[in-house]
């Protein structure tokens, strides 16, 4: 791993009330070889930071107990996988809190077990999903109040990059424009304070995907959500070239009877990052919510074989469309393991060809080179 170091200051232009405070140029230096590292070509992230609450319900599916103990060696399955594998195709993975405080069975701390396959960690920092009063039903997130003193003591740690997940819904009055307003402003809170303890911040605007509206109900949000995130971004002072993006495809409600061809759901979702998206952001990280694990590749994989331009660098950062068949596979049995690393494996290879837009897997016609027969 690189060394990575860099005075935590800014430096005010007084000249202006307008203008802008400016990160110190070591700090922003900073930022720009962590996304270098996290960005690279043909590589994606691993999001491992589901909290114990959410994995309760899917260990139990499978029959798993819920316990600190399983969850730690669930993830030391997936993280010691094939080194020169993960490291092929995942640049850096985001830990939940008690993960980067858990010990492999070898004694080695998870951190730097990534550290050690020039894999970079992360963190989640934000503290979950929170009413928003005043609104039917929409979510604000929550976390921002010790979020200085918290990415300063991660960076210290070892990670060096953090993401904070904000949710919108999608129905007749939704979402608001006060849940639009104020999420926007939580992610550039985040943001902004973040890149100040010297960490590249995940800026995660999800847009549910639960409804019967269609793409271009959707497309509509998307557009209007990410215009209204990133003029509060500029109004924050977030340095642009210092984060990354990590929002939902274009897609239309789950419960829509007319299913999307991957290439109409490329064509949407770069339509409305064109719209919106500054080319001073490095890199966009699409998350798999709502597609199931074929669709995530698919999808993907078409957004980078579209001929549109696209000044920013496409990947995935995926935590289920990774892990499910994995988990499946494991199920807490100490033989499953070089099986279940192995399907792991698999799915992160098809992720890191669509990312380039090379998808060559078939098995069944499961996925194939020619998407334009999909639908």
């Amino acid at each position: 791993m690189m060394q990575l170091g860099a005075k935590c200051c800014c430096k005010d232009k007084i000249s202006s009330s307008t203008k802008c405070a400016e990160l110190d140029p070591a700090l922003c230096l900073e930022l720009q070889k962590i996304i270098e590292m996290i960005a690279a070509s043909g590589k994606g992230l691993l999001a491992c930071d589901e909290s114990p609450a959410s994995l309760d319900q899917r260990f139990q599916e499978l029959g798993i107990e819920n316990t600190e103990i399983t969850r730690r060696t669930y993830r030391e399955m997936l993280l010691s996988a094939d080194k020169s594998q993960l490291s092929r195709y995942i640049s850096g993975v985001i830990l939940h809190h008690e993960t980067i405080y858990q010990k492999t069975s070898k004694d080695v701390e998870f951190v730097e077990l990534l550290r050690q396959r020039n894999i970079v960690a992360g963190v989640k920092v934000d503290r979950g999903l929170v009413p928003l009063l005043g609104t039917e039903g929409e979510k604000t997130t929550q976390g921002l109040d010790d979020l200085q003193e918290n990415c300063i003591r991660y960076k210290k740690e070892g990670c060096h990059f953090a993401k904070w997940r904000c949710v919108f819904s999608i129905s007749e009055r939704c979402p608001s424009q006060l849940a639009m307003n104020t999420n926007a402003n939580v992610l550039a809170r985040f943001a902004s304070i973040c890149q100040s303890a010297r960490m590249v911040p995940i800026v995660e605007p999800e847009i549910l995907s639960n409804g019967e509206y269609g793409i271009d109900r959707a497309l509509r949000v998307h557009e209007k959500m990410l215009s209204i995130l990133f003029r509060t971004l500029n109004e924050h002072h977030v340095y642009l070239e210092g984060m990354i993006l990590k929002p939902a495809m274009v897609l239309s409600g789950i419960q829509n009877p007319a299913k999307c061809t991957p290439q109409i759901v490329a064509e949407y979702t770069l339509r409305a990052l064109r719209r919106t998206v500054p080319a001073a952001v490095p890199a966009i990280f699409f998350l798999s919510g709502g597609q199931s694990d074929k669709e995530s590749v698919l999808n993907l994989n078409a957004i980078n074989m579209h001929d549109d331009k696209k000044p920013w660098r496409l990947s995935f950062c995926y935590g289920r469309a990774l892990q499910n068949a994995a988990m499946k596979m494991w199920k807490n049995n100490p033989e499953n393991v070089n099986k279940a690393q192995a399907v792991f494996l698999e799915r992160a290879k098809l992720c890191s060809e669509a990312s380039l837009g090379e998808l060559q897997f078939r098995d069944n016609d499961m996925y194939t080179q020619n998407t334009n027969d999909i639908v």
